[in-house]
């Protein structure tokens, strides 16, 4: 599903128009996205679960050369599917 896809259903599923509909979903994202920007975590409790991790520096090799190479410290999004979301999978 795409965005505009997911706009579509948001609309149908709640009697919105589908410029109502992208307005909600760009300020969902857009909370979202402002949470996880200032390293906090956001929890859908039973759906999703996103928490910002530090992965460490470390050294690595180019698998060309063989050259050892240094990766530096970054920050990712881990992602975790809620009891309730992947209880609708089995």
């Amino acid at each position: 599903m795409n965005k505009k896809q997911l706009i579509e259903k948001m609309a149908q599923k709640a009697s919105l128009s589908k410029a109502d509909a992208e307005r909600a979903l760009d300020a969902f994202v857009g909370a979202i996205s402002e949470e996880l920007a200032a390293c906090g975590d956001v929890q859908l409790t039973g759906v999703l679960s996103l928490k910002v991790d530090v992965r460490p520096a470390r050294e690595g090799r180019n698998p060309k050369t063989g050259e050892k190479i240094k990766i530096p410290a970054k920050k990712i999004i881990k992602c975790k599917a809620g009891k309730q979301l992947t209880d609708l999978l089995q």
